[in-house]
């Protein structure tokens, strides 16, 4: 009975640490963000396979995961195959995430590449960043209405590091650098615990389509919840399967008991 309880124990051990390692080991993941103000919707090639369809202007994907390693990454108006107007060889690394932000006016287009860290806040935390997008606009600093900055003299192309704020609703803005002359307004912006946000400037200052903030959640934590139809949840299953195997082995060792007790 001992021996079937120690080999409980350890089974139970050495999966519950397996558990995290399974969580947190996954391919490098990628997204695209289309941040050019004049140009159309675009599809996204990786490798010479369509990874990514129609995406408008101020439109994010999903991450999708790839193997880690060199990948090559096309864009290309929307059904077509070419003119291919922005193209990037990219290094990936496992348990990395990356945006990749189609930036600048049509005739100028680039790929703007962004380390992404995804990891959770603390509780009652939230995590932003903020990413300069707009081409015409000058730096700016992204600050609390009446309150203090957030993020300060973010050029073109610029991004502000991630910042852990208490999770809450806020009123912000974007000031040219280093005055108070707002240059966009950003009222009631949520901030929900446990979450991952980027906050692009995209569009133009005084021209169409007119400068605005996209905000994305990247990452969230999610409740400890039965899957819903159709989603695999690795630590469910393996949760299940510890109790079966407890379960399993626990007999085990009373019925050895029970057949020592006859045997005496």
């Amino acid at each position: 009975m001992k021996r079937a309880l120690s080999l409980v124990t350890i089974l139970i051990l050495a999966l519950a640490l397996a558990v995290p390692a399974l969580a947190d080991n996954h391919g490098p993941r990628v997204r695209a963000v289309h941040a050019s103000p004049d140009a159309p919707a675009v599809d996204v090639w990786v490798d010479g396979a369509i990874a990514f369809q129609n995406a408008p202007f101020k439109g994010i994907t999903p991450y999708a995961e790839l193997t880690p390693g060199m990948h090559n990454f096309q864009i290309v108006p929307s059904g077509a195959t070419e003119p291919v107007v922005i193209e990037a060889d990219l290094d990936l690394q496992s348990n990395r995430d990356y945006t990749i932000v189609a930036v600048n006016e049509l005739a100028s287009i680039e790929p703007l590449v962004l380390a992404d860290n995804n990891t959770l806040p603390e509780a009652g935390k939230a995590h932003v960043r903020f990413v300069h997008a707009s081409p015409n606009a000058p730096a700016v600093d992204i600050a609390v209405t009446d309150g203090p900055i957030l993020f300060e003299a973010i050029p073109f192309q610029g991004v502000g590091d991630y910042l852990p704020v208490d999770a809450g609703t806020y009123n912000l803005e974007a000031r040219v650098a280093g005055t108070q002359d707002v240059a966009l307004s950003l009222p009631n912006i949520t901030l929900e615990e446990g979450t991952v946000y980027t906050v692009f400037a995209m569009g133009l200052v005084g021209e169409e389509p007119a400068l605005t903030a996209v905000i994305s959640v990247d990452a969230q934590a999610q409740p400890t919840l039965l899957p819903a139809t159709g989603e695999v949840h690795t630590a469910l299953f393996i949760g299940l399967g510890i109790g079966a195997l407890g379960l399993l082995v626990l007999g085990m060792g009373v019925r050895e008991l029970a057949v020592s007790k006859v045997r005496s």
